[in-house]
């Protein structure tokens, strides 16, 4: 196949299954590749990729780009929630929104939660145990996959146990925002989920106001009044507002407005279990499909937080991100104009042998140090990153010591997404 045959089998339905083939056809025949009707640059190289999420000459789609190139979005709430987020602003107003959750997510602030999320995950276990003592098998995603992040990050934030269920349906929606190529139901899904989401969390924050807890909500709270009082009140979204983005109304102001907080929440919950619910997910599946790496981690437990890092190499539920240029730039020996669009192919560039040997095996004693960017890199780097890793470790360590047969029990489905790996649905037994 040519470039544009491999780049758009990319998109088919049959590629949920295993994109890693044409990514590193295409990586062969084209690595910087122009998608003229999707106009951007698809880079499938670590070095491409790494140089483009770190570079000073890329920034991501925010507020300014949305007024400017698709006006006709602006309507949209999750355009409005989404271009204004910390994964839509850049520079300044960027760093504004994420340095109030920096300490949340601090290495000291996670190694204080390692007790509760091993806690959470054997009380997991112990559910899945029973759903599979009688011999049959159970949904893994559904008993364990989606309930340990949601329940991890609902603690750090404050959502209520009774209310987490809610979530599944709301995360979902709300991430049809990332895929590539956005449909009228992607739009019509999004929408509906953040106008939820803004409303659960907007009136947790006014309980929050009147009965502060030690959350995160309550913390950013306390920020913004340390800072100089009440949340500063939100006003009307503008597209001509600063350059930062549509809508960021208050950028230059260093207090969050009502809005702002609330967006924060959203924004937290949902990337705190939507990307980890798929890492969790793929490693269980990596790791049964490869038993002798399995057998390795039972055998030396210590391997664990490698193997977490082979398996977001190998198989990363973020597949590909996008930024635009702000000069003419040079990519992998392509100049770039100002104003393009380039994709980073996070999952190609987590297989490029150049960086990698033996990319396409999955080996747990692979060398540490050679991360990859499933997390992004750069100022975008993923803020609950080493979160994710510890619950991933978690879960991983607990899970191959309870359970020595556990099996595939079925075929797995996984998630209808072009941009996030999943499953929706991993059938397991424990007698394998």
């Amino acid at each position: 196949m040519n470039a544009e045959q491999l780049l758009w089998s990319l998109f088919a339905p049959e590629a949920r299954e295993d994109p890693y083939p044409p990514l590193a056809a295409l990586r062969r025949v084209a690595p910087v590749y122009h998608q003229e009707e999707l106009d951007t640059r698809f880079l499938t190289r670590y070095a491409d990729c790494q140089a483009v999420l770190t570079g000073s000459a890329f920034v991501v789609p925010d507020g300014a780009w949305l007024a400017r190139e698709r006006p006709e979005w602006l309507a949209h709430p999750a355009a409005d929630f989404f271009y204004a987020s910390l994964l839509g602003t850049n520079g300044a107003a960027h760093e504004r929104l994420r340095r109030p959750l920096a300490g949340a997510f601090g290495p000291r602030r996670v190694a204080e939660f390692a007790a509760g999320v091993e806690k959470i995950a054997e009380e997991l276990l112990d559910r899945f145990a029973d759903a599979t003592s009688d011999g049959g098998s159970a949904d893994f995603q559904a008993l364990v996959g989606y309930p340990l992040p949601v329940a991890v990050v609902g603690e750090l934030i404050g959502v209520p146990r009774e209310d987490q269920e809610q979530f599944h349906r709301l995360g979902q929606g709300a991430t049809r925002l990332l895929e590539p190529v956005r449909s009228a139901e992607d739009w019509r899904r999004a929408d509906e989920a953040v106008v939820e989401l803004r409303a659960y969390f907007a009136e947790l924050l006014r309980e929050r106001r009147a009965r502060p807890r030690e959350d995160l909500a309550s913390a950013l709270l306390a920020q913004v009044e340390a800072a100089g009082g009440e949340p500063a009140r939100a006003e009307p979204a503008r597209p001509e507002a600063a350059r930062g983005g549509a809508g960021q109304v208050g950028s230059d102001r260093h207090e969050l407005t009502e809005q702002e907080l609330a967006d924060l929440l959203v924004l937290v919950f949902v990337a705190g279990f939507e990307t980890t619910t798929g890492l969790l997910g793929l490693a269980v599946h990596a790791l049964l499909t490869h038993p002798e790496q399995a057998e390795l981690l039972r055998e030396d437990p210590g391997l664990v937080p490698g193997a977490v890092e082979e398996c977001l190499r190998w198989d990363g539920p973020v597949l590909m991100t996008e930024r635009l240029t702000v000069r003419p730039v040079e990519v992998g020996g392509v100049l770039v104009p100002a104003g393009a669009s380039v994709t980073t192919v996070l999952g190609a560039a987590n297989r490029d042998p150049e960086r990698y040997p033996d990319p396409d095996a999955f080996l747990v004693r692979r060398r540490p140090e050679a991360r990859g960017l499933s997390f992004s890199s750069g100022p975008h780097y993923c803020l609950g990153a080493a979160l994710a890793r510890l619950e991933g470790a978690a879960l991983l360590g607990a899970l191959l010591d309870r359970f020595p047969g556990l099996a595939l029990a079925g075929p797995p489905v996984r998630r209808d997404s072009a941009c996030l790996r999943s499953f929706d649905a991993l059938p397991l037994s424990t007698r394998g």
